[in-house]
């Protein structure tokens, strides 16, 4: 005859629970800093390809996630590339993530002719690429940087603009990171190359949207963008 199975007690029950909460955790703890990472789009940088309240699910995993504490990288399945929207942190505002599309890797040749960019004298296809219509176009004296950087151009007089710079060389382990919306983005043209130890991971899919000027009067449903769930970025 089969012995009769003890009920648990309640220390036991206890016990049984922490070690579930504890195993989640680290479940998590894994998922969130090894694998994949959230992003929430606060500025209009990157339309029309992301949004103002898009929320980005970011593949840290493919291009080697950092271990925490140690600043270790794990090996990654393939390195950045031309095109990738990669999110990282700014050089200018320490832990702020930023998210931009890789123009330039390492080694290329890379200019802008009348807010066009060519890519080792080629034109880059860019068929995601949001322009205004402004014809204003002043040279701007943040863009200095680039003048180490030139190639076939002297750095005496030159004067780089918004829509017309380079050409320049990117530089071993940076890339040149730009907005979509080429006319209303803080990116590479002003701050510089973006060094490699600086991504933190590729933006592969919007899995949630909302936009806070929803319909009222039931805005917890019109304001979510239901045609950008589960959207697949390229």
């Amino acid at each position: 005859m089969a012995k009769e199975k003890k009920p648990e007690s309640a220390r036991e029950r206890t016990m049984s629970w922490i070690r579930s909460i504890a195993v989640a955790l680290v479940l998590w703890f894994v998922l969130r800093t090894l694998l994949v990472g959230a992003f929430h789009i606060t500025s209009g940088s990157m339309e029309n390809a992301l949004l103002i309240g898009d929320v980005l699910f970011v593949n840290k995993a493919l291009y080697g996630a950092e271990l925490p504490l140690i600043n270790k990288r794990l090996p990654g399945f393939r390195g950045p590339r031309r095109r990738d929207i990669v999110v990282f942190e700014s050089a200018e505002e320490p832990g702020l993530m930023v998210v931009k599309r890789l123009v330039g890797v390492p080694a290329d040749t890379i200019e802008m002719r009348d807010n066009v960019v060519f890519v080792n004298g080629e034109q880059l296809e860019e068929p995601y690429v949001v322009r205004s219509d402004e014809t204003m176009d002043p040279a701007d004296p943040k863009m200095g940087w680039q003048r180490r950087y030139l190639v076939a151009q002297k750095a005496e007089g030159y004067r780089p603009t918004l829509k017309n710079w380079g050409p320049i060389v990117v530089p071993p382990d940076s890339f040149l990171a730009m907005g979509d919306n080429r006319d209303g983005s803080y990116d590479s043209r002003y701050w510089g190359f973006l060094g490699r130890d600086r991504i933190r991971g590729r933006a592969v899919i919007v899995y949630f949207s909302y936009d806070k000027n929803g319909i009222l009067p039931l805005p917890i449903l019109t304001a979510i963008r239901w045609r950008r769930l589960l959207h697949l970025l390229r």
